[in-house]
């Protein structure tokens, strides 16, 4: 689904968060008329909003600032980064990142907004502002912060009476859920939420000897760092070695330096350990004997502060030999290997891999791979410079974090771009069987966010983001920059259909040997009217389904039934005569056909990603959204559809389609209804099968009825996913 197209970076106004929709203004103003401070119900001083897996390990109090000291303010002098001291919660690579947000003061003033202090406007309340999946956040926490015996426990100042870091910590954990929603993470993600900004990462041992330039230029663009030393097993996880650096551990990288030193030029890295404390005990740590090769001036004005904070010096050489990873998050998306500075233009999409229809995997899964969501992208115009596009690709699984205490985690994620061919449909399995990629991610890994940068030649390409394993479930974000603008569009995203008027049966005497014998079974079961009700259709055709050997199934439910005679009751009787069974006749022999060609291993069943390709052949385009929502109804937990839930699902949507075609006088695939046609009864009135468009997505006047249609004819599957139906048709 589009999000639109928006410049790179730019301030936005920030979405007010709580339950109640009130601002943090509103909030504070009311607290302070009522002499009350603010409780914050959405995030209660609770066990549940510490841990969701285990027990609170010790005895704690929530205390609010003015319990904790005498005089407590919201921040001493200037935020810095010796502000952030790591707790008892194993999240460093928050702590990383908010580090190196300190020396940035414009983004820090947009996270931390400087409006608020222990004031007279005191009223134990605080926010701060996110950026998630293209918005905007503003996060309201009452200031109960857990602590034992009087002491912080979790992220705190190095001054007992500053509470800006610690009040942060928290609004990012109501973020998230709880606090142990924060265990374990990227620094780059952290880094992006606090300014939107995009990422790359660089391995310092396959990097070349651009590397520090790269680093310096990110530093003096704004950009913010951080480094790690990979683990080869859980049990290195924060041990430190002999040099004193910490394994598996988030680093804040605060500075770069080129200093003189026996006549020779030495390069050095400015790292912060969150801890603050245990530090780099080499060459060039704090107080070693390199130092003294300097020049005095030159050393006060790097040292300045040297002290056990947890910040050290080291050479770079060192710097790449011990650490493994750097994490770069830029303000914009300019390449760091070069001077350029570019006007980026953005365009954003918002997907979900369902497991059943759009879960399709990598291309290591051809038979899958297909079915993910597609983007086709036309880049028409070269960069101002050269004759390629420069394109910056980055892919972010969303609200993962959110998601732990239900026991997911982080999918394996990458992208694959492909030469695209004219056209706006979703391109098939034979496409990707013939065509290499032009471009994709340099891994699969299981990172919040995948980014990549290209150049390509002017051309238009197809964009495949996908889980490495399929049938796995995640949303996601596609953001996609450029120096000139992109023309981006989701593939296969129309509502459609081809569905010719049938020809008229044939008169009686002209009947051939089939319709006949049909007609001999049809007299044996209608009454005097010469016409069958919903049981007798059943008894038909599972009379004359049973004789065919080549389709597998247990007999048409009732339900189905009621399905074809709504499709066929052309005179609203509730009966079916003969000369319509033999229209609908003509139609069932055509989608037997249909599903024994996807029934490849003769199961009985079809596989539901190929649901798209089975309604196409029948005349009927459907978008993702629709598609999912149809592959959870009728797939099995094996993604298996069989035949009575395939021939319920294609005479529905062929019954939905003839009816809005009837109502669109216009043919601009959008209908006009008034409260009588969208009127809720019990049993819903035939236009409540109706309501989806035909042209330009789901361009519908009245949506909301679709949703009781799919709760009402989906019996109780539905209705534990109705809120997932609204959200996934955009209602």
């Amino acid at each position: 689904m589009p999000l639109g197209s928006a410049p790179a970076g730019g301030r936005r106004h920030a979405i007010d968060t709580q339950m109640d929709g009130r601002s943090f203004g509103q909030l504070r103003q009311e607290c302070l008329q009522r002499r009350v401070l603010f409780e914050d119900p959405d995030f209660p001083a609770e066990d549940s909003s510490l841990f969701f897996s285990q027990a609170v390990p010790v005895r704690l109090e929530w205390k609010r600032p003015p319990e904790l000291c005498a005089n407590p303010k919201f921040i001493v002098g200037d935020a810095t980064r010796t502000d952030i001291c790591q707790g008892q919660l194993g999240d460093c690579w928050l702590l990383a990142a908010i580090a190196s947000l300190t020396l940035k003061k414009d983004a820090l003033a947009r996270v931390v907004p400087h409006d608020q202090d222990f004031d007279q406007r005191y009223a134990g309340i605080f926010h701060f502002q996110f950026w998630q999946h293209n918005k905007w956040l503003d996060v309201v926490v009452d200031d109960r912060l857990p602590s034992v015996r009087g002491q912080l426990i979790l992220l705190h100042s190095a001054s007992n009476n500053e509470f800006w870091s610690a009040l942060l910590e928290k609004a990012y954990a109501k973020l998230h859920g709880s606090y142990e929603s924060l265990k374990g993470g990227s620094t780059m993600e952290a880094m992006e939420d606090f300014t939107g900004g995009v990422g790359e990462i660089h391995d310092t041992k396959k990097s070349n000897a651009k590397l520090f330039g790269i680093m310096k230029k990110a530093l003096d663009r704004g950009s913010m760092m951080g480094c790690s030393i990979d683990i080869s097993s859980s049990a290195e996880s924060e041990a430190k070695t002999s040099s004193g650096l910490v394994k598996g551990h988030a680093y804040s990288i605060t500075g770069l330096q080129e200093v003189n030193c026996r006549g020779q030029k030495v390069k050095l890295v400015r790292v912060r350990n969150p801890w603050g404390q245990v530090e780099w005990n080499g060459p060039w740590s704090d107080g070693s004997r390199e130092w003294d090769y300097v020049d005095q001036a030159e050393k006060r004005r790097i040292l300045q502060h040297a002290s056990e904070d947890g910040e050290f010096w080291m050479a770079f050489e060192d710097f790449r030999s011990n650490f493994d990873k750097v994490e770069i998050c830029n303000m914009t998306p300019d390449a760091l290997s070069d001077d350029t500075k570019r006007h980026w233009e953005a365009q954003l999409f918002e997907g979900q891999w369902i497991r059943g229809s759009t879960a399709g995997g990598c291309r290591n899964f051809i038979d899958t791979f297909w079915t993910n969501p597609q983007f086709k992208l036309e880049l028409a115009d070269a960069d101002d410079e050269d004759d390629v596009c420069s394109v910056v690709i980055a892919l972010m699984q969303k609200n993962r974090r959110q998601l732990r205490k239900e026991g997911m985690d982080l999918e394996t994620i990458g992208f694959a771009v492909y030469e695209a061919p004219n056209g706006a449909e979703q391109q098939g399995k034979d496409f990707f069987r013939t065509h290499a990629s032009k471009a994709r991610s340099k891994t699969y890994i299981n990172l919040r966010e995948v980014s990549e940068r290209f150049t390509l030649p002017p051309g238009r390409y197809l964009l495949v983001p996908t889980t490495f394993q399929p049938h796995r479930e995640a949303d996601f974000l596609v953001r996609i920059f450029s120096e000139k603008k992109v023309a981006a569009l989701e593939m296969g995203s129309d509502v459609d259909a081809d569905l010719p008027e049938p020809p008229p049966p044939s008169a009686p005497e002209d009947e051939t040997d089939e319709e006949k014998g049909l007609r001999r079974l049809f007299d044996q079961l209608a009454g005097s009217d010469r016409a069958i009700s919903v049981r007798e259709l059943q008894q038909l055709l599972n009379g004359v389904l049973s004789s065919r050997k080549e389709i597998q199934f247990d007999g048409l439910s009732l339900h189905t039934c009621h399905s074809i005679m709504n499709l066929m009751d052309a005179d609203n009787t509730g009966k079916m005569e003969f000369q319509e069974f033999k229209v609908f006749w003509e139609k069932m022999k055509k989608w037997i056909m249909l599903f024994l060609s996807f029934d490849t291993d003769r199961s009985g069943k079809m596989s539901s990603y190929e649901l798209r390709s089975a309604l196409k052949a029948a005349g009927m385009q459907l978008n993702n959204q629709l598609l999912q929502l149809l592959g959870l109804r009728f797939a099995d937990e094996k993604y298996g559809i069989d035949f009575d839930d395939y021939l319920t699902c294609i005479v529905r949507l062929e019954n939905m389609f003839r009816v809005f075609q009837a109502m669109d006088d216009h043919k601009k695939g959008r209908i006009r209804m008034n409260m009588l046609q969208v009127s809720w009864r019990n049993p819903p009135p035939p236009i409540l099968l109706q309501i989806f468009t035909l042209h330009g997505g789901m361009q519908l006047v009245s949506r909301f009825p679709f949703v009781w249609l799919l709760c009402f004819s989906f019996d109780l599957l539905f209705a534990s996913l109705c809120k997932f139906l609204v959200l996934s048709m955009n209602v």
